[in-house]
């Protein structure tokens, strides 16, 4: 216990307060059982530690990482049991995925402790949400990306922004207290998707998030071997160099040496572990079980880390606004032009895109980068990332 104390209060001394992520005021903190889950390195980690330093006390609060030592000899429950017998009340479980047969342990820890306040955070999507079948009823988990241009704003550049709704968007009623956007955009679209984005080595640190999350992460969840996880892999870049497209599953199968049945659950699981993003139409929209009409990667920086001297603007731009609207709108395939949202339609393209593919749209927008002002219904791409 001792080890484990340490642990918490080096990692709370080291905590920033100056910035918190979108989802720290989204979050129920009073619940008695829920989950924190988001890709690798999105600052899961970092917005416990900030809840914990600003709201209650070390005395009765324990900050843990499933992957410490200590459990290699002691157990979840045996942890539980003796903090709550030292009158402990609030037990924060980091990277829970790690520990062997967590969420069996979790569901006795709910059933035994109805006075102690558990969350629990993991990087691994998969494994959490399988994990937690028995308790799903009971126990709330919320999702987090990475950060939107306007977080980054504030967190790489101490500018301000408040988030503003789709409509403030479209109606021109969002803006920036910068004169010149675009080269700070420009700069969010290559390294400001992940808070550790200032490091020096960067392109080192995300490749270390990539590896861990198709080498480790997904093959364990679906309990293969390593080779399975170097085929996964290959199939991300696979994706990479061909994005965006619709995918064909026999194509991507012959390629990658991976059975054509396996494929699309391969792409499912990718996509849950934050490597991808799937485009499907409007049958069942980005949360159903819609037809999957084009494939991106995740996010911008993936992008220019695995396929730096091929990242296609085109293909930029698009994965851009679909990672920044999806967190608060179902995005789906447009019959007529690239996104539709609601009864909405969106173009995207450079400053000389024209209104053609969207005349027969009932309500039609033009998204233009390299702009810094927008019109009627022409907006700037950059725009579209103040809304989380």
């Amino acid at each position: 216990m001792e080890q484990l104390y340490e642990f918490f209060n080096k990692k709370l001394k080291e905590t920033p307060l100056s910035f918190h992520r979108y989802k720290f005021s989204e979050i129920k903190w009073n619940g008695r059982f829920f989950g924190l889950v988001g890709p690798r390195g999105v600052g899961k980690s970092t917005m416990l530690l900030q809840y914990i330093k600003e709201n209650l006390t070390v005395a009765d609060t324990l900050y843990v990482s499933a992957d410490h030592m200590y459990f290699a000899t002691n157990s979840l429950v045996d942890l539980a049991d003796r903090f709550v017998k030292m009158n402990g009340k609030h037990i924060f479980i980091d990277e829970i995925h790690k520990y062997a047969g967590w969420s069996r342990e979790l569901k006795q820890i709910y059933d035994s402790y109805s006075e102690l306040q558990v969350v629990i955070s993991g990087s691994s999507i998969l494994d959490i949400y399988k994990g937690m079948a028995d308790l799903s009823r009971r126990v709330p988990i919320y999702e987090m990306q990475g950060l939107s241009f306007r977080e980054y704003l504030m967190l790489f550049h101490g500018i301000e922004v408040p988030a503003y709704s789709l409509e403030d968007i479209l109606s021109h009623k969002a803006s920036i207290p910068v004169a010149h956007p675009l080269p700070m955009f420009q700069d969010y679209l290559k390294s400001g998707y992940y808070p550790f984005g200032k490091d020096e080595e960067l392109e080192m640190e995300l490749m270390q998030v990539i590896n861990q999350t198709m080498e480790v992460d997904i093959p364990q969840f679906l309990e293969v071997n390593v080779t399975a996880g170097r085929k996964l892999k290959q199939l991300l870049m696979v994706v990479a160099k061909s994005v965006p497209f619709k995918p064909v599953m026999q194509k991507l199968a012959e390629v990658t040496g991976i059975s054509r049945n396996n494929i699309s659950d391969y792409l499912i699981y990718m996509e849950r572990a934050g490597m991808i993003t799937q485009l499907r139409d409007s049958t069942g929209g980005i949360r159903g079980i819609g037809k999957v009409e084009k494939l991106y990667l995740d996010n911008t920086n993936l992008i220019y880390t695995l396929t730096p001297r091929e990242a296609e603007i085109g293909n930029v731009r698009e994965t851009f606004f679909m990672n920044q609207m999806r967190v608060r709108h179902d995005i789906v395939s447009s019959s007529i032009s690239d996104f539709q949202i609601d009864d909405m339609t969106f173009e995207i393209g450079g400053r000389k895109k024209g209104q053609k593919q969207i005349e027969s749209a009932t309500h039609g927008y033009i998204v233009k980068d390299d702009i810094e002002t927008g019109y009627a219904n022409v907006i700037p791409l950059w725009m579209f990332g103040l809304n989380y």
